[in-house]
């Protein structure tokens, strides 16, 4: 494992204010725990100081995984952030959306959100801005994009494609031969 370098951390950052905003201080300033993030095989792992400093003595092959996979570096170069994070996630997102009960099933089929399916959204939402999904017990199902802002939604026929579709829980069944 080794810490990230200044444009890797910088694309990470990024990726992660789309979705919760200036709240990524929360994840590195932890009042129980310092945290960090580290790399091993194009993954960018979040894990404890401490057990990364114990962690240290074991070889970079024979080391799988070290913490939450919070996602991985595409070879141009991007990074795709995986539903393992989605817990964290969650607890600091900006943008929320809520899907009725006649939604969930096919966000966790791997479709895109339908305004139909929406229940509720978090206001002042822009278009193209990172969401967590969740359902109407505020459980959190995956996340995605907005494909319109709150007020465009509004407008939109049922049928109309309101958020487009990232990762969701049910990827654990539908790829798990390929999470490793």
């Amino acid at each position: 494992m080794r810490p990230l370098t200044d444009d890797e951390t910088k694309v990470l950052f990024e990726k992660l204010s789309k979705y919760i905003g200036r709240n990524i201080v929360h994840l590195i300033d932890r009042p129980d725990e310092p945290y960090c993030f580290r790399l091993q095989k194009d993954r960018v792992y979040y894990v404890n100081e401490d057990i990364m400093r114990k962690a240290t003595p074991i070889g970079r092959k024979n080391l799988i995984a070290l913490g939450i996979c919070f996602g991985k570096f595409t070879k141009t170069g991007k990074f795709r952030l995986h539903i393992t994070a989605l817990p964290y996630l969650s607890q600091y997102a900006t943008h929320k959306v809520w899907v009725k009960p006649n939604g969930e099933m096919p966000f966790l089929y791997g479709n895109h959100v339908v305004k139909a399916h929406i229940g509720r959204v978090t206001e002042d939402m822009p278009e193209h801005q990172g969401v967590i999904i969740y359902n109407m017990a505020d459980v959190p199902l995956g996340f995605g994009v907005s494909a319109r802002s709150t007020v465009d939604m509004r407008k939109v026929d049922p049928t109309g494609i309101a958020v487009f579709h990232q990762a969701d829980n049910g990827e654990y069944l539908r790829e798990e031969d390929t999470l490793f």
